[in-house]
């Protein structure tokens, strides 16, 4: 199966419609019925995204996506929000929360699908990025002769840290006679 989405939606039609839509898509989707199970749930399945109902009993999806991106291992999943209440300030609400992605219902599938796509790239190129700085520092590491330590790097501008000037002399700024 393909990449792996947690859906937590209490709506039993929700939830099937967006497991189907994600599974027909080459997705591997979980639901999640109960939202007071997401966060164990997210930690047994390891989700590459999780798609989150705001408006759910017991617990909102906002307090849950807070929970998440304060957990060291799920801090890191992107999060899509879903929901029915769109009033002004939600998605600033729901994006300050931590969600990383916002859609609306009633969803159209192909907004729904565009969305999880984009996300689940941008969490891809990220993973990358990342992967890359972290081998390009532990490469230069490596070609560093044993001892030595990488030099610091300084914002602050002193006289240590300039760069050298060619500073005239009697005779000119390169040697010549003014």
């Amino acid at each position: 199966m393909g990449q792996k989405i947690l859906v937590v939606e209490d709506n039993e039609l929700n939830l099937k419609l967006f497991c189907d839509l994600l599974r027909a898509h080459g997705f591997e989707a979980e639901p999640v019925r109960d939202g007071r199970d997401a966060i164990d749930r997210a930690r047994g399945f390891s989700p590459d995204l999780v798609v989150m109902d705001i408006q759910m009993p017991h617990v909102s999806g906002l307090e849950l996506i807070e929970q998440m991106k304060a957990d060291d291992e799920l801090r890191t999943t992107p999060v899509m929000a879903v929901t029915a209440y769109a009033a002004k300030g939600d998605e600033e609400r729901i994006r300050d929360a931590g969600a990383e992605g916002y859609v609306s219902k009633p969803i159209s599938v192909l907004r729904f699908v565009d969305a999880v796509q984009s996300l689940l790239a941008t969490a891809s190129q990220r993973a990358r990025d990342i992967d890359g700085a972290t081998e390009d520092a532990e490469t230069e590491e490596a070609a560093r002769p044993e001892g030595e330590t990488a030099p610091e790097i300084s914002n602050e501008t002193t006289p240590d840290n300039f760069p050298p000037i060619d500073r005239p002399t009697e005779d000119g700024p390169h040697g010549e006679t003014p």
